[in-house]
C-alpha cells in the first residue's frame, strides 16, 4: 500500500506542477509531452492524474490527526 500511495502522491505533485505551469506560462507540459491536449495519451495521463487526486483524498484523516490519537 505505501508504493500505491508514493506512486499516487508523485503523480498527484506531478499534475500540480503542471497546472503551475499552465498558470503562470500557458505552458502545458503534459500536452507538449504527449503530443497535443486532445490526444488520447494525453487524456490518459489526465485521467490517472485525476484518479490520483480522488485517492490521495484519503490522506486528509492522517494529517489532521491530533498527536494524542497517534498513541
Amino acid at each position: 500500500m505505501k508504493t500505491l500511495d508514493a506512486i499516487a502522491l508523485t503523480l498527484l505533485i506531478v499534475g500540480g506542477l503542471n497546472w503551475l505551469l499552465v498558470g503562470l506560462f500557458e505552458f502545458d507540459l503534459v500536452a507538449t509531452i504527449a503530443g497535443g491536449p486532445t490526444t488520447i495519451f494525453a487524456k490518459v495521463i489526465y485521467v490517472i492524474v485525476g484518479l490520483c487526486a480522488i485517492y490521495c483524498l484519503k490522506f486528509f484523516p492522517l494529517i489532521t490527526r491530533r498527536v494524542e490519537d497517534k498513541y
